[in-house]
């Protein structure tokens, strides 16, 4: 529910953006300026302006439209999408969506590293891509997205899959995936379409408690559940950026890579802007 106060707090934002509200503000730009690629003593001088460039990014995951149609003063389409796909391959965007996430924990009196999280899942129509299934629960025809957050919603862990495979499997990628890079984990919500064996196994298997937060009994429509409500947050924080509603890349790595814009760029706004 939107407040006086917080409609004033994005004025000031946008007040301090260059030209759009996706745009980075200097106190965001200064947060990740170190973490972009310097230029090489030797060969062509760039011509390039970085923030720019993650600006355009930015404006294109913010705005949802295509690679061809940003606005000209960002540069050609080709150069933009060309270093988009440099900046994914070096896993830059993840690795300040990372840093930002635990620089948030702290500012928040938290550990750094989680100790729990939150685990779900969502289909998302994909008409062009190039892995997609069929969910017949929800009956859509795309991808998948198998997510991991801590208890007050930020993003710790992304598995895209064609919408076919089920959450309890897609889900054991994501606890090898938390083990590896948050390995003070331990304690998993979710519902109860992961209350399966196999799914079971592999959590104890790497030292996890999952514990399964079902519907109680007799309960009728909409009631929110504890614990599991953030996760749903969290999907709601993703499809504020317009190209997050639908699937447009071919790529799964590309769409992982901009799931990582996204929820990079409201961390570093909540972290510079506090």
């Amino acid at each position: 529910m939107w407040t006086r106060q917080q409609r004033g707090r994005m004025a000031n934002l946008a007040r301090k953006a260059k030209r759009y509200p996706s745009d980075l503000t200097d106190e965001e730009w200064e947060r990740i300026a170190s973490s972009t690629p310097k230029p090489g003593r030797l060969g062509r001088p760039r011509e390039i302006e970085f923030r720019e460039m993650i600006n355009a990014v930015r404006y294109l995951a913010r705005s949802g439209c295509g690679w061809r149609m940003p606005p000209v003063h960002f540069g050609h389409w080709r150069t933009v999408y060309g270093w988009f796909r440099e900046l994914a391959r070096r896993f830059l965007f993840q690795t300040i969506h990372d840093v930002e996430l635990m620089l948030d924990r702290e500012r928040q009196g938290r550990e750094a590293s989680p100790s729990a999280a939150v685990i779900d899942s969502q289909s998302v129509k994909a008409p062009q891509s190039e892995t997609r299934g069929y969910d017949a629960g929800k009956k859509i025809v795309g991808r998948k997205g198998h997510i991991a957050v801590d208890p007050d919603g930020r993003l710790l862990m992304v598995n895209l899959t064609s919408a076919d495979i089920s959450d309890s499997a897609g889900a054991q990628a994501i606890l090898d995936a938390i083990r590896k890079r948050w390995p003070w984990g331990r304690h998993l919500f979710a519902d109860a379409a992961y209350d399966r064996l196999k799914l079971m196994d592999k959590a104890a298997y790497l030292q996890f408690v999952l514990e399964i937060i079902g519907r109680r009994d007799g309960q009728k429509g909409f009631e929110v559940l504890p614990r599991r409500w953030v996760v749903e947050r969290t999907f709601g924080w993703m499809i504020r950026w317009r190209r997050l509603v639908r699937v447009y890349e071919r790529r799964i790595d590309v769409s992982t890579a901009m799931i990582h814009v996204a929820m990079g760029g409201v961390l570093i706004r909540r972290n510079a802007h506090p």
